[in-house]
């Protein structure tokens, strides 16, 4: 039998996987919502350029997902071989047809010896040894030497030539401070990785009594098989899909893209130039990735074609230059759809700048909160030296502080303005909703607690497992939902088995003491008990998921009831109504400066502002920035981006978290990547009497008051006379396109986009 060739994907295969792995992701996530999925191409070779790769194994089942919902599209995905080698995951990996990329990080060892620059100023790339042998089998050009790592980071830099046993040549020389500061112990190094000069000229050589560095070798990895395999793929009109950091990891920052997706690019082009390949950018936005029941939005930006002059320059020699283009254009359609911040701190900023840019805590749909954090990513990065945004910047982390000092939430602030009367009734009756959700989770917590133990003492023990091998991982909780998923899939059909043969062999023997009728068969009490559990273990998911919300909400109520924290949150709350104007007057200042479109597309509508001048509204009645428009809403229109896990989330609107209320339970959606419909209840607007009515109950009116011939007559005329003004209009610009005011899109551009 002829072996299958790489990246062979059979179909039915591929869609009974991804529907048994659908199952666990909706258990997983709350909500996992697809936005401009309209988007992806509907045929043609497609390659998926996915970032910040936050969920191991997670990140990949979800896209998959989506794009076989939304586009009806496989793709096959390029996976670490080290991941291939693994039995459960390899056996389904290559049934999916994913294709194993051999990575030179995962096969590092440590080198004999220690290293460094003895001409660091003059010839960077020239590297010394003592007590190395370079000609080792180990040491291959093309190959890298990999530093110690500093702050979770190792620099690398790939062999050009070996010189002798003590002698290396490096392609390119080691870059920034950190590597330089190891491979010389001097100290006289700048942050961009300048020498400064000692007296009238520049210092060369290691620091005085320095004699080198530990290091490790990676051997070179041969990858001609996969990109024949990725050509090959693309040339029928495949979809490819990538994750061109390199690896999963947990930062909050989009780590640099490898030049591998570059080359699968052009290379396939090059090979096949009609076969009309795009670059479909895809975010995958998180909130507390590797948290139970947390929440996703992945966001497809608009499909880049590559260049044909890039695809000359890569067949004509010009590699280094058409790859460097390349990547350069991918990394920003990529920071289009994704929320990254340079460092935790920042994070932290945004998330809390976000909350206290919507006082009101109106309920903002998963994509505008991802669109928000966006934007105020990017005027934070442009204004963070601004002093007015310094001075803001400590009052909020000052703010934040303090919040977490008391262990409550932001919008749990506003309970400082109860009475203490309705303080101690809410308290009462959370205590004894609380009290009851506790009882309807013990019969899922006896059955499914063994599953949610092994899972959170196995993903922590592979987090730190992955943490000693990863050079860029944080804490590693990139391989926590990963690993969850896995024994979840292991462990709860073995504690089904086990429960169900309990209760099999108890009915056997005196049928449960006698509550089960004897005509009742073995095999139905079986089949019952298949159908039952999963359903108790759901139920329990839920009311325990709305427990631990109302659980959470208690800290404040009881802080109220005590005299000296009552006055701490007094002032807090005074301190936060504060520091949203601040950030509201700030954000209006600033915004209309980057965002030429600023007010005409706000997405919260300012509350401190008179409504004269407020928004346009809608023919709806609503202002533009209330009507919430998901995969139509206006994006960034700059490219400059920086938050990869974003925190937080939005609250419902009011003081109250929208999911301590029993109606929430009404509302789950176990199969369904989107957000229900909201109920009747809570809809905007509402019918009056027995005809048709608009926004806010108004009657609407006839769209025109044509009852005879003369007046369709008059009516035609009319849009005659219009069509020819236009006409005229096109002709006396001197241009074949339409004649654009300052605020108009060209069509089929985004709302709230300009054509430049």
């Amino acid at each position: 039998m002829a072996k299958p060739k790489l990246g062979y994907m059979n179909p039915y295969v591929y869609d009974a996987l991804l529907w048994m792995f659908s199952v666990l992701v909706d258990l997983f996530f709350r909500e996992v919502h697809p936005r401009s999925s309209w988007k992806i191409p509907k045929d043609g070779p497609v390659l998926f350029v996915c970032a910040p790769h936050a969920n191991q194994f997670v990140d990949p089942l979800i896209l998959m997902r989506v794009v076989r919902k939304e586009a009806e599209r496989r793709i096959h995905f390029l996976i670490a071989e080290k991941s291939m080698k693994r039995r459960f995951i390899g056996w389904m990996a290559k049934r999916a047809g994913s294709l194993p990329v051999g990575r030179a990080l995962d096969s590092t060892k440590p080198g004999k010896g220690i290293i460094y620059l003895p001409d660091p100023v003059n010839d960077p790339c020239l590297v010394r040894g003592v007590d190395t042998n370079f000609e080792n089998k180990y040491f291959q050009v093309g190959g890298l030497l990999v530093l110690p790592s500093v702050n979770n980071l190792a620099a690398s830099a790939e062999v050009q030539a070996i010189n002798g046993p003590e002698e290396i040549r490096l392609k390119r020389p080691f870059k920034g401070s950190i590597p330089l500061r190891q491979m010389t112990g001097r100290d006289d190094i700048s942050d961009d990785g300048k020498f400064e000069r000692d007296g009238s000229e520049i210092r060369n050589g290691p620091a005085p009594g320095f004699e080198g560095v530990t290091f490790k070798v990676a051997p070179k990895v041969d990858q001609t098989e996969v990109y024949d395999a990725v050509f090959d793929t693309l040339s029928q009109g495949g979809c490819i899909g990538i994750f061109p950091e390199g690896g999963s990891h947990d930062r909050p920052e989009l780590l640099p893209l490898k030049a591998g997706v570059a080359i699968m690019a052009l290379g396939a082009l090059a090979k096949d130039p009609s076969c009309g390949l795009k670059i479909v950018p895809v975010g995958m936005n998180y909130f507390h990735a590797h948290k139970f029941r947390s929440r996703a939005v992945i966001e497809f930006g608009t499909p880049v074609e590559v260049s044909p002059e890039l695809v000359e320059r890569f067949k004509s020699g010009e590699r280094r230059d058409a790859i460097g283009s390349m990547l350069e254009i991918i990394y920003n359609s990529l920071v289009a759809v994704t929320v990254t911040s340079p460092d935790y701190e920042t994070l932290l900023l945004i998330q809390a700048v976000r909350r206290l840019y919507n006082p009101k805590g109106k309920k903002l749909p998963l994509p505008m909160v991802v669109e928000l954090n966006r934007r105020l990513v990017q005027g934070y990065t442009r204004y963070k030296d601004d002093p007015r945004i310094i001075s803001l910047k400590k009052s909020v982390l000052a703010y934040n502080k303090r919040l977490m000092a008391l262990n409550i939430r932001d919008h749990q602030v506003e309970y400082a303005k109860f009475s203490i009367i309705k303080v101690i009734f809410t308290l009462i009756y959370r205590l004894g909703k609380l009290a009851v959700l506790s009882i309807l989770v013990i019969p899922g917590l006896v059955l499914f607690g063994a599953v949610f133990v092994c899972g959170k003492v196995i993903s922590i023990k592979k987090s730190r497992e992955a943490l000693a091998a990863s050079t860029v991982k944080i804490q590693a909780r990139d391989v926590m939902a990963t690993w969850k998923l896995l024994v979840s899939m292991v462990v709860a059909p073995l504690t089904y088995g086990a429960w169900i043969i309990l209760f099999t062999y108890w009915c056997h023997h005196n049928r449960i003491q006698g509550y089960v009728p004897e005509w009742l068969p073995l095999k139905v009490l079986v089949l019952i008990q298949c159908i039952i559990f999963p359903t108790i273990t759901y139920a329990a998911l839920r009311f325990g998921e709305i427990g631990m919300d109302i659980a959470k909400s208690l800290p404040p109520l009881i802080y109220l009831l005590i005299p000296s924290s009552n006055n701490t949150l007094v002032k807090l709350r005074a301190t936060r109504a504060e520091l949203a104007a601040q950030v509201t007057d700030a954000i209006n200042t600033l915004g209309p400066e980057m965002f030429p479109d600023f007010d005409s597309a706000r997405i919260i509508t300012d509350p401190f502002r008179d409504d004269s001048i407020s928004p346009p509204r809608t023919p709806s009645g609503r202002r533009r920035s209330e009507t919430y428009s998901i995969d139509s809403m206006p994006t960034s229109p700059t490219g400059e981006n920086a938050p990869s896990s974003i925190g937080g989330g939005s609250t419902a609107s009011g003081i109250l978290p929208r999911n301590e209320s029993f109606k929430d339970l009404g509302r789950a959606e176990f199969y369904s990547t989107r957000p229900g419909t909201p109920n009747k209840s809570r809809s905007r607007t509402s019918s009056v009497g027995d005809g048709l009515s608009g926004a806010g109950g108004l009657p609407l009116k006839a769209f025109s008051t044509i009852d005879s011939k003369e007046g369709f007559d008059e009516v035609s005329k009319k849009i005659r006379g219009a069509m020819e003004e236009r006409s005229h209009r096109r002709r006396s610009s001197g241009t074949d396109g339409w004649e654009m005011g300052s605020g108009a899109t060209t069509p089929g551009s985004e709302p709230g986009k300009k054509d430049i």
